[in-house]
């Protein structure tokens, strides 16, 4: 997901552009694709929702809420620094609005986060949002990944979404999470996704 981000200070005018060359495309289901996978032998591949892994949400020093807890950014251009305060360096720009990070310490106005790329450090409070997104994650086989009309392996399908299309999270239960993007709405595998937690399930 390194095009979510840039190295360094820059310019809003260059994190924009950057943004919008970082866009992920949404592509369309259609009938005569379904049927030209199968013509080739090609299998739809659902991974089953794996054991989920217990994590401990712990009432946050400033908040008091979860940590650590899964947000957004609000802001198309934020800085990730070393520490908690403007005196400490820039490591990197964000420049993806409404990605999805983790919160995983917090203080009175600093959030230290991670991001799908593992990379962690401190962001300003008011950069983030409590609305939840998730990034769709590659597919073993390599394809897109299906969004489908019901939550059941066997379903329709809506759509696909390429990897690291950003999805508006609306409810977890169980293996699925409905999910809405680029206008499709429909249910993905919550093993498919990066911000939600395996064992976490909401409306």
């Amino acid at each position: 997901m390194r095009n979510s981000k840039i190295t360094g200070p820059l310019s809003r005018l260059t994190a924009l552009r950057l943004a919008a060359a970082g866009a992920v495309s949404l592509a369309i289901v259609l009938s005569a694709m379904t049927v030209a996978l199968a013509e080739e032998g090609v299998k739809e591949t659902f991974i089953p929702a794996q054991e989920p892994v217990p994590v401990t949400h712990e009432p946050g020093s400033a908040t008091g809420l979860p940590v650590p807890r899964f947000v957004s950014l609000k802001s198309g251009h934020a800085n990730l620094r070393r520490g908690p305060g403007t005196d400490y360096p820039v490591d990197w720009v964000f420049v993806r609005r409404r990605m999805p990070l983790e919160i995983i310490a917090e203080t009175s106005r600093w959030r230290k986060v991670r991001d799908a790329d593992g990379d962690v450090g401190w962001i300003w409070h008011s950069m983030l949002d409590g609305r939840r997104t998730a990034l769709i994650l590659e597919d073993r086989s390599g394809l897109p990944v299906p969004i489908l009309d019901e939550p059941t392996s066997n379903a329709a399908i809506v759509a696909y979404a390429d990897t690291n299309v950003l999805a508006r999270l609306k409810s977890c239960q169980g293996a699925w999470c409905r999910i809405e993007a680029q206008g499709y709405e429909g249910y993905v595998a919550r093993t498919r996704l990066w911000g939600v937690y395996p064992n976490e399930d909401f409306d």
